[in-house]
């Protein structure tokens, strides 16, 4: 094994792991007890997990959350989702190739009876809008169940190995993800009136005013008096010939492979999509020492924030807006991509395709509310409330907060918090959804006497921990607003602290030091990757904001802060006027080069819509041309919709077909919903005990 595990990175710990066996169609293999079947089987380089019975496609890891099925395995004789099942010693794990078959039984099987219980509160989703809403439930003594599907709490928060925006006092601003994370689980501990019920999964709320949970192999009901809806996003896909083949991943997918599972899932790979989830999981591939070829975005301009983007430039990432992802190409798994350059209407511009070699495409092309929970729940007239990404796609220090606003409001619902929510607290996070302000010109530093850091922002962004951390309290914002630009107020009571350059989240502070030799300033920087390239007395590339080359200079000394030790501050001596413009090191130096000119473009009909039936674009197009205006009817001719996912991936991309086509959306009748909102086995509702499951 080992072959694709990660067995260093710059920030994030390699714990011990017990190794056990397992066998994959037969074959003997290891991983780690309690890991996820799909890192065991990837770690051991294995990506195709079965073929599709309708077209013997190959089929492999999409997700990686449990919305979709495209991980199926047969284990022990069952089938199970790859990516939510945990290993077990001598686990005998088998693909599917065709349609699986029921596991024989001679068995006689007796129905027991299922548990209903009465709660205050029942919250959905245990990450930071949940956490953060039970932990304001919990300080005012309300018998709260918080249920999350994963082995652990803290949601996305545990892939996330950046330093967060927001405030310090309000959103853990300047503290990595997966710190934060630890920071809410131990808060939430130790309230007694919370329960935490982990490997939960909600699969339906009813007209009763029950909600349905499986633990295991266990179907529970719940009757809260208030439920609050937490349950994050889910990513958007997107149509492309290719675009299901084994090494296409959503950007979770891909973090929680890298960040959580510590599996180099790929080599050389392409991110689509320039919002802040593809710029973060660029990032974080370089950390675990896996190359970007490039990020690509159709919009003339990435539409995350600008100092994620310039961490990438500044790296030597090339970002080429204007472009999208033409098509996926390989037999059995990602071998290759080509991409094109777009017009101002997204049309293909002719002559500009290329194909490149890569074994990955990462898809961050957006995210949608996962509130299905909820609008079902005010169907059946409940009290339900929702919060972070169910509420409304933010920032995860946004989704924090309205957590906490949530929680707050069902606490004053039920009686026991008098006062109402301040309005400031609507006010601030307003402001933490907001989206990224313009980019603004700012005056270059000219100042060339004593010690002082430089700002190399440029854009509004609710951030402003550099002004909580400085010790001579001279870094204000623009305004004094969260959103406001960082300046000085007094440069000269500079005491050269580096704070501001270890806290800030989008390593956009250097520290320009003159008072021991004018001529040749010391220059502090940022830097997150691999120490070995910036160790005393190597020779590093020092970029500008936008990635523009400065010179070779040689590195003095390697320094940290003690409550910031993942971010290396790296000296070294530099001309005047570079060291005021000075503010990357550049890691990433090979050239974009395709591999040839793709000039015969590829269908977009042959995309696939429906990943589980394997529907394609061109057949649902078909009947949207003939007068077809019912998702339902469309459903019942293709079975676009019909899998075992429930449309989570494919109901969107059918919308963007209808609308490609012209069709207003009221004419449009959409799909009806499944009443349970997640596979579970028939026998779980009868409460049948599998004498052989493992809990």
């Amino acid at each position: 094994m080992d072959n694709r595990r990660i067995i260093r990175h710059p920030i994030l710990n390699i714990p011990a792991k017990k190794k056990i066996d397992f066998t994959w169609n037969g074959k003997s293999l290891q991983g780690f007890a309690g890991e996820m079947i799909s890192s065991a089987l990837l770690a051991n380089d294995i990506h195709v997990f079965g073929h599709h019975h309708k077209d013997n496609s190959p089929q492999g890891l999409f997700c990686a959350n449990g919305q979709c099925s495209q991980c199926l395995v047969i284990v022990d004789g069952r089938p199970v989702k790859a990516c939510m099942t945990a290993l077990r010693e001598n686990m005998d794990i088998r693909s599917v190739d065709g349609l699986p078959e029921l596991p024989a039984s001679d068995r006689v099987i007796s129905a027991g009876s299922v548990e209903i219980a009465d709660v205050d509160v029942l919250i959905i989703g245990g990450g930071p809008a949940g956490i953060s809403a039970a932990v304001e439930l919990g300080k005012r003594s309300i018998a709260t169940l918080l249920v999350d599907d994963k082995d652990h709490l803290g949601g996305k928060l545990v892939l996330q190995t950046h330093k967060f925006f927001g405030s310090v006092s309000d959103s853990h601003a300047g503290t990595r993800g997966f710190d934060i994370a630890t920071v809410l689980e131990k808060e939430l501990r130790e309230l007694p009136t919370v329960s935490v019920r982990l490997e939960t999964t909600a699969v339906g709320v009813f007209s009763d005013g029950i909600v349905g949970l499986v633990t295991g192999n266990r179907y529970t009901m719940v009757r809260p008096a208030k439920l609050l809806v937490a349950t994050g996003a889910r990513e958007k896909s997107l149509a492309f010939p290719g675009n299901t083949l084994p090494g296409v991943y959503g950007a979770g997918a891909f973090q929680t492979l890298v960040n959580r599972d510590l599996i180099q899932s790929s080599q050389r790979l392409l991110v689509v999509g320039g919002g802040n989830v593809g710029l973060i999981s660029a990032y974080h591939a370089i950390q675990a020492d896996m190359e970007v070829v490039a990020l690509i975005e159709a919009l003339p301009e990435v539409g995350g924030y600008k100092v994620h983007a310039d961490k990438l430039a500044r790296l030597g990432v090339p970002i080429l807006t204007s472009h999208t992802v033409m098509a996926a190409h390989g037999d059995e798994q990602v071998e290759s991509v080509t991409i094109a350059k777009v017009d101002s209407q997204f049309n293909l511009l002719p002559g500009t395709s290329r194909r490149l070699a890569v074994d990955t495409v990462l898809i961050a092309v957006g995210l949608s509310e996962v509130n299905e929970f909820y609008h079902k729940a005010r169907q059946w007239g409940m009290d339900v409330y929702a919060a972070g990404d169910a509420q409304e796609i933010a920032e995860a220090s946004a989704a924090m907060f309205t957590g906490k606003i949530e929680g707050v409001r069902i606490a004053r619902a039920l009686g026991v918090e008098k006062e109402p929510v301040p309005s400031a607290w609507d006010e601030k996070a307003a402001i933490l959804k907001s989206k990224p302000g313009p980019v603004r010109d700012i005056a270059a530093a000219n100042r060339k006497t004593g010690v002082f850091p430089v700002f190399h922002c440029r854009q509004e962004v609710p951030c402003n921990p550099c002004t909580s951390v400085c010790k001579a309290g001279i870094i204000h914002t623009e305004n004094d607003t969260i959103t406001g630009l960082p300046h000085l107020v007094d440069a000269d009571q500079c005491t050269g602290c580096r704070n501001c350059v270890a806290v800030c989240p989008g390593l956009a502070v250097s520290l320009v030091d003159f008072r021991k030799d004018p001529k040749h300033p010391m220059v502090t920087l940022p830097y997150e990757i691999w120490r070995d390239q910036v160790d005393a007395g190597s020779n590093v590339e020092v970029t500008d904001i936008d990635g523009n080359l400065l010179g070779t200079y040689t590195v003095e000394k390697i320094t940290t802060k003690k409550k910031y030790p993942q971010t290396l501050l790296v000296k070294l001596r530099m001309d005047p006027d570079a060291a005021l413009r000075a503010i990357g090191i550049r890691t990433c130096t090979q050239e974009l080069e395709p591999l040839d000119l793709y000039q015969k473009p590829p269908l977009p009909d042959d995309a696939i819509i429906c990943r589980c039936e394997r529907v394609t674009a061109g057949e649902i197009r078909s009947w949207i041309r003939k007068g077809l205006r019912d998702m339902n009817q469309l459903k019942a001719v293709t079975r676009a919709g019909m899998g075992s996912c429930g449309s989570k991936t494919c109901r969107p991309m059918i919308w963007r077909l209808f609308q490609e086509e012209g069709i207003a959306q009221g004419k449009i009748t959409d799909r009806v919903d499944r009443p349970l909102f997640v596979e579970v086995p028939m026998g779980n509702f009868a409460a049948i005990h599998r004498e052989d499951h493992h809990e």
